[in-house]
């Protein structure tokens, strides 16, 4: 699966306008020029996962928001991928799995 940085950036873009601050801020923020921080948002320049890291903190976000598009504190955090992936279980699979859910779900709650 090819890494697509047009998302990515879009989704930091995105997160920074959420926050209100400008190319400029958070180029100041992250100590790198305002044409670094257009290039990430535009997909030129691939960041690493520090430089992304660094992003969130400032940001106040979760990382993956840039990498999945979805927060942990999110309520279908990964219920898509989760439900694509059960889907391709064979019915005993699928039956496995409910049970686990049901003693994760279980778990939880004691918690």
């Amino acid at each position: 699966m090819a890494v697509d940085y047009k998302l990515i950036g879009a989704r930091v873009k995105s997160e920074r306008k959420r926050c209100g601050l400008t190319q400029e801020k958070l180029a100041d923020e992250l100590s790198v020029t305002v044409g670094y921080v257009s290039q990430i948002e535009r997909g030129i320049t691939k960041a690493n996962l520090d430089m992304l890291s660094e992003i969130a903190r400032i940001l106040n976000c979760n990382i993956t928001i840039f990498l999945s598009g979805a927060s942990e504190s999110d309520k279908n955090y990964l219920t898509d991928e989760i439900s694509t992936k059960a889907a391709a279980l064979s019915v005993s699979e699928k039956n496995m799995l409910l049970d686990i859910m049901e003693v994760l779900s279980k778990y939880s709650k004691t918690e």
